[in-house]
């Protein structure tokens, strides 16, 4: 983490001074706004945390509870978010309090007495190394109040505004502030006061039976299995040898998928309810606790589950749903008219709870789309960039539907009658929930993939995937990824090639170019930010940190930030010898240039020498 570059920080670095609209904010809800985040979940925190971080841009986020969520129904937390959180700076903090997965027990039917369950399998949760971020189980409630300092730190000082429900929208193009939402008081000091907010773009956030994808007219298509499950977090006093590892029990009476809790007593169980008819009408719905209490104590025969207390349950039948289109524009106007009003999260795809994906897709939704909208109202790149979030978001929102259509299904099946073992599958797919099979295709903002040979191990599209590397300044060995901060700029990682710095060099001579006008961190970066206030430029060497002279190293490495144009130690960086990221991420010893996007997925690799296939790139991508 790096502060005192304006001066001398003597409180919480983590609190960042207050710039542009963050500083006198009023608590109120503004009549105009850049953008109107509706809905306090995981994707709208999320949008609403990106956001925060640019103080030029006046954001807000309501929501109808009157205050922070308690109880939260989701608690998946995939590897691949735990990443994303990095970026927001509480991943550590995050894990410290969760519960850690770290294998999986299958239990089926005991071939000797087929009323009795046995463990058949224990498989480990990540079993080919696809990341060094775990894969934890925390209440959505705590994820959302992270999300919520988060904001209150930043630069903007955004709060939610709760209290506030959305009742209807209206967008009058060509005005400034094109969206017209109305809004209707629910808190105790607002219930019933009407509240109008003009605004230039909205983001629905708002839950699977969203009210802004009504507005804008877009279709959630899909429909409901018509299979039930019950849902319960308890404590209870049970012989179940596995009750705090996640297991997936397949018994002849039914199915569970059993998740421990943090704080080491509580546990999730998702109860298998059968088969509901077709004219139900959602009565199984009605299904009482002590039912799905029962029906649990059949599935864990011969083991018993005595529940003390529930903190919650539900009862809901599958759904498998993905909306038309991501924001308002008519398939009909795609690329000839600007979107205005956007949908995240639930609100644009709903699924099951067994894949653990959905809060996890859905604050992805959220990065994705937060970072675009704060480059375009900064004044950085066209309207046009936001077309790209359903272009991109909609593909995946599909690709997750398609997967957890499947795993559900083979959840609620005879397990006799699947043609794969369940366990077997589960460690076959585990890259998909943990999230990291998303791949956006070539655009505007991702690259074809003509020089991939270059960093094979930094796919383009994919999210970078981290490697240990030396500090050189300071001798300190860290992730290389985890320096990603969620603060809106481009990466632009410098694999040089062979050549120690001060020796001619492919990666001497993009340095050089670097400091050039023709040089997109020039061209693009505005006069009064900081040097590397848009594009944080990092060069990793091959040589061991003992024998490369910081001296030696290139300006354009060094970027002079602050008032006091103090250069930056912590950009230059040295393979490990016995973990040498170029052999892990197999890139050439001829060097390579990665490009990773504000939501660190990676969004081109070139060679060293390729300056104006990377000045080509970003022409597209920023304006002017």
């Amino acid at each position: 983490m790096q502060f005192h570059h304006h001066g001398y920080v003597s409180g919480d670095p983590r609190t960042l001074p207050a710039a542009g609209v963050g500083i006198d904010r009023s608590p109120e809800l503004p009549d105009e706004l850049d953008v109107l985040v509706v809905g306090a979940g995981p994707a709208g925190m999320m949008t609403a945390a990106q956001l925060s971080m640019f103080p030029e841009v006046r954001a807000a986020i309501v929501e109808k509870r009157d205050g922070r969520l308690v109880v939260g129904q989701a608690d998946g937390i995939q590897a691949r978010t735990v990443e994303t959180f990095q970026a927001f700076g509480f991943a550590r903090s995050i894990v410290e309090e969760a519960y850690r997965i770290t294998e999986t027990a299958f239990w089926k039917p005991d071939p000797a007495d087929p009323s009795k369950i046995v463990r058949v399998a224990r498989t480990p949760d990540d079993p080919t190394g696809i990341s060094e971020f775990e894969h934890i189980i925390v209440n959505q409630a705590r994820v959302l109040d992270y999300f919520e300092e988060f904001m209150a730190n930043s630069p903007s000082r955004m709060r939610p505004n709760w209290g506030w429900e959305f009742q209807g929208l209206q967008v009058h193009q060509g005005d400034e502030y094109p969206v017209e939402v109305r809004l209707l008081g629910s808190g105790k000091d607002n219930a019933g006061v009407e509240k109008t907010v003009r605004a230039k773009y909205v983001v629905g956030s708002d839950g699977a039976r969203s009210k802004v994808r009504d507005a804008i007219g877009a279709r959630h298509a899909g429909g409901v299995s018509y299979h039930a499950w019950g849902v319960m977090d308890a404590l209870a006093v049970t012989d179940f040898p596995d009750v705090r590892l996640k297991s997936i029990i397949a018994a002849k009476a039914g199915n569970i998928l059993h998740i421990p809790r943090e704080g080491g007593y509580l546990f999730r169980m998702y109860v298998d309810l059968g088969e509901v008819p077709e004219d139900d009408n959602h009565a199984v719905r009605q299904t009482p606790l002590e039912t799905i209490i029962r029906k649990a104590n059949e599935i864990i025969a011969p083991y018993t589950l005595e529940v003390k207390d529930v903190a919650w349950w539900s009862v809901y039948e599958v759904g498998h749903r993905v909306t038309d289109r991501f924001d308002d524009v008519p398939a009909e106007l795609v690329g000839r008219q600007t979107p205005r009003v956007f949908i995240t999260g639930d609100a644009c795809h709903t699924h099951s709870a067994k894949a653990g994906q959905g809060m996890n897709v859905s604050m992805q939704d959220g990065f994705n789309l937060g970072w675009k909208l704060g480059q375009v109202l900064r004044g950085l790149s066209p309207e046009s960039l936001l077309a790209t979030y359903t272009a991109e978001r909609q593909v995946i929102a599909q690709d997750l539907i398609d997967f957890d259509r499947d795993w559900s299904t083979r959840m609620a099946t005879d397990p006799s009658k699947l043609d794969t073992p369940i366990e077997e599958f589960y460690v076959k797919t585990a890259e998909f929930p943990a999230g990291f099979m998303t791949q956006y295709k070539p655009s505007v903002i991702t690259g074809e993939s003509t020089h991939q040979d270059l960093a094979k191990g930094f796919p383009i599209g994919k999210r970078f995937k981290s490697g240990e590397v030396v500090r050189i300044s300071d001798a300190n060995p860290l992730h290389l990824g985890h320096q990603h901060r969620a603060d809106g700029r481009w990466r632009i990682y410098v694999f040089a090639d062979h050549p120690a710095p001060g020796k001619p060099s492919k990666s001497a001579d993009l340095a050089e170019w670097l400091l050039t006008p023709e040089s997109p961190v020039v061209k693009y970066t505005p006069k009064d930010w900081d040097e590397d206030g848009l594009f944080d430029v990092k060069v990793v060497y091959q040589q061991p940190y003992t024998e490369i002279d910081l001296g030696q190293v290139p300006r354009a490495y060094f970027p002079q930030n602050g008032p006091y144009k103090l250069r930056d130690y912590c950009k230059q960086f040295a393979a490990i010898p016995d973990d040498d990221i170029f052999d892990a991420r197999e890139i050439s010893r001829d060097g390579a240039i990665v490009v990773v996007r504000p939501d660190q997925y990676v969004a081109h690799v070139l060679p060293l020498d390729a300056t104006d296939e990377l000045a080509r790139f970003f022409s597209g991508v920023f304006s002017g």
